[in-house]
């Protein structure tokens, strides 16, 4: 009589319970950080998203005891007011101005900003010190000496007055976070390349440079923004040449003298008006995640 040999399942063993916990809290700290960043989504955009339903708002929704959150009868005939006005010119003279601006306190601020982080140059603590000093003036100082001089030279409502008078303000501070951020690169990477037969100049541009894009994008957001809020400088330099006003100085032109304002033309002009910033800040932030790559991968 052949024995029969009965087979059982296997068992299968449960996870620790210590492994369940720390799955458990992977999942909870996962959670709670898209939470953190939806919060912060939400309290970062709602001003657009406000400023946007204002613009499409009828004038009786406007200012109300009530906010009116969803516009009864959406109006977008204000922005085909605006579009078809001299939005276009205004557009135009910012972004000629800011452009100028970002790429001659940027460039300038990347070739100061390694020689004084890489070089021991006569007087370099208090030529930094400078540097740093001409951040804590007010602009409204530095407004009538600029003035005195745009008018002695006859720039005067041109666009070079204009991107001078923004260098004053935009170039020491993106030469000192430039400069930190080359401080921040081992010098030793420009020593390799220039023992592999490299010059200096090219151990700059083909090791440096690359890994300080980052750098360069965030100076160049920081600057764009600097040039493309401006309004004071703007308005007193361009008063003899409306032909030359920026944005900023367009939208004064939606308050009366009465100081009745259309909140509504306001708005719409405003959305604008933030638009290129928001597009800006995307592509320049594309370039910074490149940057940083290049920099890991050159490292």
């Amino acid at each position: 009589m052949s024995r029969v040999t009965s087979v059982n399942p296997p068992v299968v063993e449960q996870p620790p319970r210590r492994h369940r916990r720390v799955r458990s809290r992977r999942v909870v700290s996962r959670v709670a950080l898209y939470l953190a960043a939806l919060a912060v989504a939400v309290f970062s955009g709602f001003p657009f998203l406000w400023m946007f339903l204002t613009s499409i708002k009828p004038s009786a929704e406007i200012l109300t005891a009530v906010p009116v959150f969803v516009p009864s009868e959406p109006i977008f005939a204000r922005y085909a007011t605006i579009i078809t006005g001299d939005f276009g010119l205004h557009l135009r003279n910012s972004a000629v101005v800011t452009a100028g601006t970002v790429l001659l306190s940027v460039g300038s601020a990347v070739m100061g900003g390694w020689v004084l982080a890489r070089f021991r140059i006569p007087l370099r603590r208090y030529l930094l010190i400078l540097v740093l000093a001409a951040q804590m003036f007010p602009m409204i100082v530095l407004l009538i000496p600029i003035f005195i001089l745009m008018r002695d030279l006859g720039m005067l409502g041109s666009y070079p007055g204009l991107i001078i008078a923004y260098l004053s303000f935009t170039t020491p501070l993106v030469l000192w976070i430039m400069r930190g951020f080359f401080r921040g690169i081992p010098i030793d990477l420009e020593e390799a390349a220039m023992i592999d037969g490299a010059t200096r100049a090219q151990a700059f541009r083909r090791v440096v440079l690359p890994l300080a894009l980052p750098g360069i994008a965030a100076t160049s957001v920081f600057g764009f923004n600097a040039a493309w809020n401006e309004f004071m400088f703007a308005l007193t330099f361009t008063l003899n040449a409306p032909q030359r006003q920026t944005l900023p100085v367009a939208l004064v032109q939606f308050i009366g003298r009465d100081m009745a304002a259309d909140w509504g033309m306001i708005m719409a002009a405003s959305v604008l008006f933030t638009l290129p910033v928001v597009l800006f800040f995307l592509l320049t932030h594309r370039y910074m995640t490149e940057g940083l790559v290049a920099g890991a991968t050159k490292g």
